[in-house]
């Protein structure tokens, strides 16, 4: 297999202290690196910027840019507000419960939790910059896991059928 695992997600942030802040003090990540350039290295486009990295247990990051001369959003506003958002695994659902009250205990609003399906059980809340996160534990029986692979391609074939509309350019 190409990809081995995720190495990191980024999005873009309005502040980088705060980011880091909520990141470390509120979910306890690892504040684990930070590279500020003018010059965007992939494009040779000027942009100032900082981008900073927040590392998971599994090694896995989430990171973010701040870039105050760049224009656009920092999140999608056009797509629904639950589309767009990173969701981190917590080891048990009365982890998940606890995270939940002390979320709530800081003033942060949480939905949930959501039961998808007998798959996971989620939170929902937002960070600084108003990005939706999610934390999410499975609640499933391991063995339930291939039955789950096993019908996926049955599921979006019946999703296909149903809401094909028109041909999709190729």
């Amino acid at each position: 297999m190409l990809c081995k695992k995720l190495h990191h997600a980024a999005f873009r942030c309005s502040n980088a202290q705060a980011t880091t802040d909520f990141y470390t003090g509120v979910l306890g990540l690892k504040f684990s690196h930070a590279i500020t350039q003018d010059i965007v290295p992939s494009t040779g486009q000027y942009c100032p910027h900082i981008h900073i990295f927040f590392e998971m247990e599994d090694g896995s990051s989430i990171a973010f840019f701040e870039c105050p001369t760049a224009p656009g959003e920092i999140k999608d506003m056009a797509s629904p507000a639950w589309i767009q958002h990173f969701a981190f695994q917590v080891g048990s659902p009365d982890v998940l419960h606890q995270a939940k009250a002390e979320l709530e205990h800081l003033g942060i609003p949480v939905v949930g939790p959501v039961d998808h399906d007998g798959f996971v059980l989620s939170i929902y809340f937002a960070d600084p910059s108003g990005h939706r996160l999610e934390l999410t534990t499975p609640i499933c029986a391991p063995e339930r896991l291939k039955d789950f692979e096993a019908d996926a391609p049955a599921v979006l074939a019946g999703w296909v059928r149903m809401h094909k509309t028109t041909e999709q350019p190729s």
